[in-house]
């Protein structure tokens, strides 16, 4: 090998990486010691061969050579491993270029404890790591300890010999070729424990297949295997995640006696020679395997695809429920959130009340679909069931991501093991404590939410009560149907309340959510979008639809698009009602947002915020619960949410009651009647009520419109129980 290749290849590196579409994210990169180390790193692609020298030679600026299976030291591949720093496992001189590079600094190392690429994730077994392939199965190895064990040995037998036998040192030197003796006392020896974690990893037929497949015939099953799962991977853009972990410092390891009185001992030591503690440092070097493995595997990047398919596994039954996987897979996400020492992909760390709910993240979706495809769950007439067969061992190891990547999946987490406890915790947990810890959860993170911005965003003399803002339940006598509420644009909570209570006298179960920057002071509004409003609303359709079967939403202005909104987007709906939604506004100003809020903008970008419009005067119906200034960007949000919508009203088929002030002077009720027109709904009803009022569910005249959506839901509750 070409010691100094890495010093002239990085570009090639560089290249080789430019080609991927994959999205890397690099973690706790402080943890990588300045001096030249060993990085052991999982193995699971190919691409982990190129990827790693790369980025750990641009965060360092060391070169970076690593130890490769000798039967890939053949033809032009082997030349291509050469010139970027690999070695070949069998080279006679390996052991002592390694030692000698690290006592040096020449050199980070990498190192694949597992010692070849791990296809089917599965590391662990009856709680040890064991490595599953296709020859059988083995233990890590314990090689880049020992490495580093020989290497932290001769470092400070070099600084005793200099002290005592200087001959000794300078023939140590002379073995190990370095010139000055000063340059590697000050530098531990440190193994870096590194995880990478794809996802997502999908396998199909890409262009380096399809390529492949056309300029070789018969290709082996191995090789198409890893061209179509590493090209889809490479070209869809898979993301990355690379993870570094706290170095473990190898000297912490030899404080016993026997392994001092070699490294102080006055005979020559050549570096294969037998030495008194050869075997207490390979009980060492076991010790110190057992601790980056458990490192690497602790740090894997936990995703949805985790989740799903190690509960899928453990469930108790063979039967699928799908809102039951989802809510229980939802408690998983919230409980790994909840440990301090699991890591979470980013989509996890996001609010995922969407999996309770309209999933429009496709995060079940995606995973059902792959499991379906590749026969982990079969599907039919009466619904979906797991395939046990295609969910176990044993494996055609070659084969395994793209035959069995669901069973991948699940083997991923395995060393996970408070992870694994919660699952299993899950997977059997009964559903109406499910459905309870769901509500409970998410109560309480409403309130702790209101209370957190309340104290934010408190404005002396214009923030209401508490009460005013704060979300409500009200307790039904029948868990059969549940109604949710939601508020009008720049109101609150206490806005809903008559007609909550109306409702509850019936024995409805009624929640009222709090939409997000409402109920505390317009400067909480201005800061939100409607995409925090959707998903306020969707933990309020989470938490009801916890309680009873079947959920009515409803609201009144901005409330009722917000209804109409989750009506077309989550199928389960029972029914949905809107108050003088607010399709089409009546205030002229409102026309004039799109402008002012330009303005806006390109007033932030010249830094010029005393010429900035961010709120006009509101004169509200009720100043007791309204805020008296409305943020533009509130009004823009508002209308980008009525602009969304209309595509979406054919899309909503469930039974559906428009009520409108036919001299509303807030919204225009030929709005509301269009809205009406367009809905699919073959059940639909549009109330027009004389008043000339906007907010017709308070004050005069209010009861009768209580009666008239209490009508409607009661009716759709009677069908329910019929």
């Amino acid at each position: 090998m070409n010691r100094f290749a890495y010093r002239t290849t990085s570009l090639v590196i560089k290249a080789l990486s430019g080609l991927s579409k994959a999205e890397i994210r690099l973690h706790d990169t402080e943890n990588i010691p300045k001096a030249p180390s060993i990085f052991v790193i999982n193995h699971f692609t190919r691409i982990e061969t190129f990827l790693m020298p790369y980025h750990i030679n641009r965060l360092t600026g060391i070169p970076v050579w690593s130890l490769a299976s000798s039967s890939l030291f053949v033809g032009p591949l082997g030349k291509v491993l050469d010139h970027v720093g690999a070695v070949s496992t069998k080279d006679p001189d390996r052991d002592r270029l390694i030692v000698k590079s690290l006592l040096t600094g020449e050199a980070h190392w990498i190192i694949f404890p597992e010692g070849r690429m791990v296809k089917n994730k599965k590391i662990v077994e009856r709680g040890r790591f064991m490595i599953s392939h296709a020859g059988g199965k083995y233990p890590p190895h314990t090689g880049a300890a020992t490495l580093a064990l020989r290497t932290e040995f001769y470092r400070q037998r070099l600084l005793e010999m200099a002290k005592t036998q200087p001959d000794e040192a300078a023939r140590l030197l002379s073995l190990f070729e370095i010139e000055d003796i000063a340059s590697v006392l000050d530098r531990p020896t440190q193994i870096v424990p590194v995880n990478i974690t794809y996802y997502p990893v999908r396998t199909r037929e890409n262009l380096l297949s399809n390529l492949a497949n056309k300029l070789v015939d018969d290709l082996p099953d191995r090789v198409t295997e890893e061209i179509m799962t590493e090209g889809t991977m490479l070209l869809s853009g898979v993301g990355v995640d690379i993870r570094f972990g706290r170095p473990i410092s190898v000297r912490e390891f030899m404080g016993k006696t026997v392994i001092h009185r070699d490294i102080s001992g006055k005979q020559r030591i050549d570096f294969d020679d037998a030495i008194a503690s050869k075997l207490e440092m390979r009980k060492t070097a076991l010790r110190i395997m057992q601790r980056y493995m458990a490192d690497i595997y602790n740090m894997t990047t936990v995703n949805h695809d985790h989740l799903f398919a190690a509960m899928l596994r453990k469930l108790p039954s063979n039967r699928i429920r799908e809102k039951v996987l989802r809510q229980k897979v939802f408690l998983a996400a919230i409980r790994a959130g909840e440990n301090k020492h699991a890591f979470l992909h980013k989509s996890l760390q996001r609010d995922q009340t969407p999996l309770l709910t309209d999933d429009r993240f496709h995060k079940y979706r995606n995973f059902i679909d792959l499991a379906i495809d590749t026969g982990a769950v079969k599907k039919g007439p009466k619904g979906m069931t797991r395939a046990l067969l295609n969910f176990t061992p044993p494996f055609d190891f070659h084969r395994v991501r793209i035959d069995n990547p669901v069973a991948v999946m699940a083997n991923a987490i395995e060393p996970l093991t408070d992870l694994q406890r919660t699952i299993s915790r899950l997977s059997w947990q009964p559903q109406a404590i499910t459905r309870y810890r769901i509500r409970k959860h998410l109560l309480e993170e409403e309130l702790t939410a209101f209370n957190e911005d309340y104290k934010a965003f408190y404005v002396p003399g214009e923030s209401k009560e508490k009460d005013i803002g704060k979300p409500f339940l009200i307790k039904g006598k029948t868990r059969n149907v549940g109604v949710v509420l939601f508020h009008g644009y720049m109101a609150a909570p206490m806005e809903m309340k008559g007609l909550a209570d109306y409702l509850g006298k019936l024995g409805l179960w009624v929640y009222v959510p709090r939409i997000k920057g409402h109920g505390t002071s317009p400067d909480d509004l201005v800061t939100r979008t409607m995409d925090d409003w959707i998903l306020s609303a969707d933990r309020g359709y989470a938490i009801i639809s916890s309680i009873c079967k079947h959920v009515v939403v409803g609201g009144f202005s901005n409330g009722g698009g917000l209804a109409l909104d989750m009506a077309a987007r989550i199928e389960d709906v029972g029914g949905m009602f809107a108050v003088c939604p607010s399709f089409k506004l009546q205030d002229l100003a409102a026309k004039f947002v799109p402008t002012l809020d330009m303005w806006n903008k390109f007033m932030d970008k010249i830094r010029l915020d005393s010429a900035k419009m961010t709120f006009v005067d509101n004169h509200p119906e009720n100043p007791h619960i309204n805020y008296t200034r409305n943020p533009i960007s509130g009004i823009r949000e508002l209308d980008r949410l009525m602009e969304s919508l209309e595509p979406k009203l054919p899309e909503i088929k469930q039974p559906a009651l428009i009520v409108q002030s036919d001299g509303d002077p807030v919204v225009d009720p030929d709005g509301s009647r269009q809205v009406f027109d367009l809905l699919g709904s073959q059940d639909k009803t549009y109330r027009p009520f004389t008043s000339g009022r906007h907010g017709i569910l308070l004050g005069e005249g209010s009861e009768q419109v209580y009666r008239t959506i209490g009508e409607f839901i009661m009716r759709l509750a009677g069908k329910r129980n019929g």
